[in-house]
């Protein structure tokens, strides 16, 4: 297998690290779709499962082509070790729920996508496990939710959808003096612009179904973190729960990573232009972006993140009634819950992906019935720009 160079850059990286060739010599990685594996003799299959052998036992616990994968996300990541997983709920799920028990608690952001939610709200409780949601944008909120059996801070940053920005070092700080572990969701700003384990996050989770693959294709989910952690809290939970990603979803993500790079810095070059548009349209009401000096974080943002985003949130000054408007009236823009797809993806939150919110947990959030999020592609900024000024003068 090729190891991670240091010295690499994060394109070379992703076109190299983790390679595992078989005695055919490929130049494009393997698909290893099996489930199981032989063994030479009765011995050997007693070394593999005793650990003596480094060799494979069942996919569901490892995989050659999966290993290459989550070797590759480590070199990007700068984690010991990782995990992937069926689906990035899968790896929300598992990256908390393998380190809790009964009588422990959770301090969450609010902002949380609606999934996430349900997770911290619903699903811990029902094991015992005490939750509190606080405004994670609050430096102060962190440190008075603390208790003395809290274990896990648990956030997005950037949010979904509004694009909120936490201060993640702060949140480390404050953990640090309470013994808990942090985990972050890095789906919006991506491994290539934000890299939280240099900032002591802990744990780091990602939807790879979104940038990671990035074309539309498959599932997928990936979960970082030091060699201890994974061994003592995640091993056991992922081998027997069984959320493990298959192989043929790992070699589409591994080619989705050759060009994320490049992806995501054309995606956020077309972002920033159309979020400058945006700001200057009459129809639009407000403007949340990570590269925009009037972002509500944004002397938060140079601190942890070395760029933008390729996801815009705005407010169309009529309601939902303008932003279906205009969102019927898209031509080259689709309508999907997806994000970070080459092809850019609209949605309204408050009727699709945060639609089992309340409405008072809606408006907390920030989230109101013209709210509008725009995962932005890589087709021509111009024509982008112009599909939306035609939406937009239907709608207003």
């Amino acid at each position: 297998m090729t190891k991670n160079k240091t010295h690499w850059g994060p394109a070379t990286q992703m076109v190299h690290s983790g390679s595992l060739r078989s005695q055919y010599g490929e130049t494009s990685e393997a698909m290893f779709l099996t489930q199981g594996f032989v063994y030479d003799s009765a011995e050997a299959a007693e070394a593999r499962f005793k650990g003596e052998d480094d060799g494979y036992v069942y996919s569901r616990y490892a995989n050659p082509t999966v290993a290459m994968f989550e070797e590759r996300m480590c070199a990007l990541e700068g984690a010991e070790a990782a995990k992937a997983t069926a689906s990035g709920m899968a790896a929300v799920s598992a990256a908390l729920l393998c380190q809790l028990q009964a009588g422990d608690h959770v301090v969450a952001a609010r902002a949380l996508f609606g999934s996430c939610r349900w997770i911290v709200e619903k699903l811990l409780p029902t094991y015992g496990i005490e939750t509190t949601l606080i405004d994670g944008t609050d430096p102060n909120a962190w440190e008075k939710a603390s208790r003395p059996n809290t274990k896990v801070f648990f956030f997005e940053s950037p949010t979904n959808p509004t694009l909120e920005v936490i201060d993640i070092a702060h949140v480390v700080s404050v953990a640090r003096s309470c013994g808990a572990k942090v985990v972050l969701d890095n789906v919006f700003a991506t491994p290539i612009f934000q890299k939280p384990m240099e900032l002591g996050v802990d744990i780091v989770v990602y939807s790879t179904t979104k940038h990671i693959d990035g074309q539309g294709r498959c599932l997928g989910g990936v979960i970082l973190a030091d060699q201890e952690w994974v061994d003592e809290k995640l091993y056991d939970f992922y081998r027997h729960t069984g959320p493990s990603m298959s192989p043929f979803n790992a070699w589409v993500m591994l080619k989705g990573l050759e060009t994320l790079p490049l992806r995501v810095r054309e995606q956020t070059r077309n972002a920033a232009a159309i979020a400058d548009f945006l700001a200057e349209h009459k129809g639009i009401k407000k403007v949340v972006y990570p590269g925009r000096a009037d972002h509500p974080q944004a002397n938060i943002i140079p601190k942890q993140m070395s760029g933008g985003s390729t996801l815009i949130c705005f407010e169309m000054k009529g309601g939902k009634q303008a932003a279906f408007a205009m969102e019927n009236a898209l031509e080259i823009i689709k309508l999907s819950n997806n994000l970070g797809d080459s092809k850019s993806l609209i949605t309204h939150p408050a009727t699709t992906t945060h639609k089992n919110l309340s409405e008072e947990d809606r408006a907390e959030l920030g989230i109101n019935e013209g709210t509008v999020r725009f995962s932005v592609g890589l087709e021509d900024t111009k024509d982008l720009i112009g599909d939306l000024e035609q939406a937009l003068s239907k709608a207003v």
